[in-house]
């Protein structure tokens, strides 16, 4: 059973925007706080921002300022607006629960930042 399915990722130069889609089941998105997540090769999978039901947000050091998450309830869908981005911001790109939720991990969406 799908709960949180990612999209939106590519390859772009640096300095050129993205935003990433996490569509969620509905009682996820209603009752939980989300976050986005990445994870570069070889290293581990860190949160770079979450957001709370209520709309609270949290940002890694590194994004903040370049990177929004936010969330439509219509749609029961989070977003990550990816803007100013830089090589190191290259990962595959997760959607889950904060804290995250094991079985929920997806396929995530591979982001890749190159000239």
């Amino acid at each position: 059973q799908v709960q949180l399915v990612e999209s939106g990722g590519g390859l772009v130069q640096p300095g050129e925007s993205l935003r990433l889609s996490c569509a969620a089941s509905r009682s996820i998105f209603r009752l939980l706080k989300l976050g986005w997540y990445r994870q570069a090769p070889g290293e581990q999978r860190d949160l770079v921002a979450s957001i709370t039901i209520f709309g609270g947000t949290i940002y890694a050091d590194s994004v903040k300022g370049r990177f929004t998450i936010s969330r439509d309830s219509e749609e029961n869908t989070v977003y990550l607006q990816m803007n100013s981005l830089k090589p190191e911001d290259t990962a595959v790109y997760y959607c889950n629960t904060d804290p995250a939720t094991v079985g929920y991990w997806g396929q995530g969406t591979q982001v890749t930042v190159s000239s």
